[in-house]
C-alpha cells in the first residue's frame, strides 16, 4: 500500500489529531480509521462516471505514534471496481496538502 506517513508523534499530538479528524473527516467502525471525501473536481473521469460508487475518498489511519494517509482512492459503496485506483498527481497533492494543513492548523512540529 502506498501511503504518506507522519511518524514520531507525541501523546499530546495524538489527541489533537483525534479531535481534528473527528471534526474534518468521517470516522469508521474501526478505531483510528477515518475517511476524507475527495472533492468531485479532483475525481478522474472514470470516478465521475461511476456515480453509484461515490463518494470517493482516501483513508487516514491514526495511532499513537503516527498518522498514515493512504494514496489509494476508494469507493464508499463497493470494494472492487475499476474506479478504485492509486491517486493521480493532483489527488496525491490534495492528500499531502490535507496532511500539511492539519499539522499547520494544530501547530504540530515534526
Amino acid at each position: 500500500m502506498k501511503q504518506y506517513v507522519i511518524d514520531q508523534l507525541r501523546p499530546a499530538d495524538y489527541w489533537q489529531l483525534v479531535d481534528y479528524l473527528n471534526a474534518n473527516a468521517a470516522s469508521s467502525a474501526l478505531e483510528g480509521i477515518y475517511r476524507v471525501d475527495l472533492p468531485d473536481d479532483l475525481c478522474t473521469v472514470m470516478q465521475r462516471e461511476h456515480t453509484a460508487c461515490g463518494p470517493h475518498y482516501f483513508a487516514v489511519n491514526l495511532d499513537v505514534n503516527q498518522v498514515a494517509f493512504e494514496l489509494l482512492i476508494r469507493s464508499s459503496q463497493v470494494l472492487r471496481c475499476q474506479c478504485i485506483a492509486y491517486a493521480t498527481r493532483e489527488q496525491r497533492d490534495f492528500i499531502i496538502g490535507f496532511a500539511d494543513r492539519m499539522l499547520e492548523d494544530l501547530k504540530i512540529k515534526i
